[in-house]
């Protein structure tokens, strides 16, 4: 890698972290997508995402534990299910595929899928609160096992796209538990991202799918851009910046799922 590209994937991290501060959508729905137009294989954007995901979810960690915004329970629910699943997934990879070009249609297939329902979920996210907010439905008498089946889908999907931990995993956690702050859907979601993105990122580690030099580029320009974004985010309109990364997501979600 030259100079010339490190600086280049260093500023795509910037722009990636700048997105995230100022919108909250998750990084993978916009790095993955980005690192495929620049050229890098699917099974490369995915794996090398998964860990630059886990690595910067890291510190909201600690943030959001202090402000009590974590539920535990909850999270080791969704990891019962999306760890195993994560596994599973890569070791099917390297089972019943010959290389990573094999699966590389799945990926982006899979890619596409995540994006566009990611931009639904944005699209029809005050409905689904509305909905939530009912009172005793079906949902909320068999919520613990629902919880676990909702982790299997997340493991399954995030490990083959790197798209969900964020977005929709909030919106699994808006629909199971409505009684739950913004600030503890928040907090639970990305305490549950981290072991998930982890693990699944690893897999790809193993199966020889982890650009270093490229993962570097993007923590050190999507880090500090995160508190930038942050920052900006207190004087431009939300809903407009929704509403462009929303379309954005919707029309890349269906270039990789049909065509």
């Amino acid at each position: 890698m030259s100079l010339i590209d490190f600086l280049l994937y260093v500023l795509a991290g910037a722009g990636v972290g700048i997105a995230v501060g100022l919108s909250g959508i998750g990084g993978g729905s916009l790095m993955t997508p980005i690192l495929l137009t620049f050229g890098f294989p699917p099974h490369v954007a995915v794996g090398t995402d998964l860990l630059y995901a886990a690595f910067t979810k890291i510190s909201g960690i600690f943030s959001h534990q202090r402000q009590g915004h974590i539920d535990w329970k909850v999270m080791l629910r969704l990891s019962m299910g999306s760890v195993p699943a994560a596994i599973l997934t890569v070791f099917l990879l390297n089972r019943f595929f010959t290389g990573a070009h094999d699966y590389s249609g799945l990926i982006t297939t899979t890619l596409g899928i995540m994006l566009i329902l990611t931009a639904a979920v944005l699209i029809f996210k005050t409905p689904l609160q509305r909905w939530t907010g009912q009172g005793d439905r079906w949902v909320n008498r068999h919520v613990a096992p629902l919880t676990v089946a909702a982790g299997i889908v997340l493991g399954v999907c995030v490990t083959l796209s790197s798209v969900g931990a964020g977005v929709f995993g909030t919106a699994v956690l808006m629909l199971l538990y409505p009684f739950f702050s913004s600030g503890r859907v928040v907090g639970t979601d990305i305490a549950h991202a981290v072991p998930l993105t982890l693990v699944a990122g690893g897999g790809h580690l193993l199966l020889g799918n982890v650009d270093f030099a490229l993962l570097l580029a993007l923590l050190v320009g999507s880090v500090p851009a995160i508190h930038v974004g942050a920052w900006l985010s207190k004087y431009l309109p939300d809903n407009l910046l929704r509403g462009m990364l929303t379309l954005l997501l919707l029309s890349m979600g269906i270039r990789y799922a049909f065509f």
